[in-house]
């Protein structure tokens, strides 16, 4: 699929009339836009890719309702070809050396085939779980760390559910690797794997990944077929059970926020539900997601507050993860979780509430 002429706007709305503008458009038939950075308050920028057939209408529509913007990608398939470029280079170099590459984006086989020589080199530690299967029946495998024992208090990291976001696939790489490479040597970590085990599922969403390399590099969804319907795919995301149904999710299967016919119906989100719920013991869930630039807790959907809000703040503002802003929405290399930031949010001799899936980070 092509996105020649499609475009990236900035739309900076003054007030709630302003925004509910923005909103509308995300209602109109056929679909307008897709928001990347939706519309949340006055004053914050909102992202949105334009389609080349829409960028008139769009653009006039903004104009008429007095939305300044500005255009951060003129053209998004230039940038969509630099990419193919560069990851054709990574993959000659990397037969060449018979390497792994960890500073560029691979495709859901090369990183399943990664995952086996993964267990294998670091066997002493890691092992891979099988967990269920995708709608196109692709395996969802994890990967366990553990220094031993049995249903030990557990952290659970989750990658790209977002079909989209290579870079949250690519950071759940490189954080296997530096767990791998750092136990014996980082004291931190060392002492988080001798009290806890560390289970990493890499490609939350296989058959929407695998989609994103052969057909449509900025698919989001799931690839869920279901008759009568005509759009395909499901919002992984928006498929859990805590907060089905609010705010930030749609029920029109045709929109990138679909939150599917109700909570858990798709094969991706119930064999983590499961394997969550049967662990019972899983202490800690970050689930990584790009372009926003910020960190979410404890949930995506509420506002609501914890009884243990002081101790959460602890992590974003620790020497080690440094203060957590909104300030930047352009997505880089590996900025969305560090080693750092995961030790320093869960350190096994904390206290922590029973886990509660966050809601809609992105």
């Amino acid at each position: 699929m092509s996105f020649t002429g499609d475009q990236v706007l900035r739309v900076l709305a003054k007030d709630e009339k302003q925004l509910s503008f923005l909103r509308d458009l995300d209602g109109m038939k056929p679909q307008k836009v897709d928001f990347w950075r939706g519309p949340a308050r006055p004053n914050l920028p909102v992202d949105m890719r334009v389609p080349f057939s829409e960028l008139k209408d769009v653009k006039a529509y903004l104009h008429t309702n007095g939305l300044n913007y500005s255009v951060m990608i003129k053209d998004i398939q230039v940038l969509l070809d630099q990419e193919r470029e560069a990851m054709a280079k990574s993959r000659r170099l990397e037969r060449s050396t018979s390497s792994f590459s960890y500073s560029s984006y691979h495709t859901l086989e090369e990183i399943y085939s990664w995952i086996d020589s993964f267990v294998t080199e670091h066997s002493n530690i890691v092992s891979r779980i099988h967990i269920g299967n995708s709608f196109e029946n692709r395996s969802i495998p994890i990967l366990k760390f553990s220094t031993g024992g049995s249903q030990r208090p557990a952290i659970w990291i989750d990658s790209g559910i977002h079909s989209r976001e290579w870079i949250t696939h690519a950071t759940g790489i490189w954080i296997a690797k530096k767990i791998a490479s750092a136990y014996g040597k980082d004291g931190v970590l060392t002492d988080i794997l001798n009290n806890m085990d560390i289970f990493m599922n890499i490609v939350t969403n296989p058959d929407g990944f695998a989609y994103t390399h052969s057909m449509n590099r900025l698919w989001r969804k799931n690839k869920s077929i279901r008759p009568g319907i005509f759009c395909i795919g499901v919002d992984l995301n928006r498929n859990w059970k805590t907060g089905f149904g609010g705010s930030g999710s749609k029920n029109n299967p045709c929109s990138e926020t679909y939150r599917g016919p109700y909570p858990q119906s798709e094969p991706e989100v119930a064999s983590v539900v499961k394997f969550i719920t049967d662990h019972r013991k899983i202490k800690t869930l970050i689930s990584i997601h790009s372009y926003s630039q910020m960190l979410m807790y404890p949930y995506g959907y509420t506002l609501e507050t914890v009884s243990n809000q002081k101790e959460l703040m602890w992590p974003a503002a620790s020497p080690l993860t440094g203060p957590m802003t909104v300030a930047s929405s352009m997505p880089s290399a590996l900025s969305s979780v560090t080693l750092g930031t995961m030790a320093s949010c869960c350190q096994p001799h904390r206290s922590s509430p029973p886990p509660r899936r966050r809601g809609w980070p992105s």
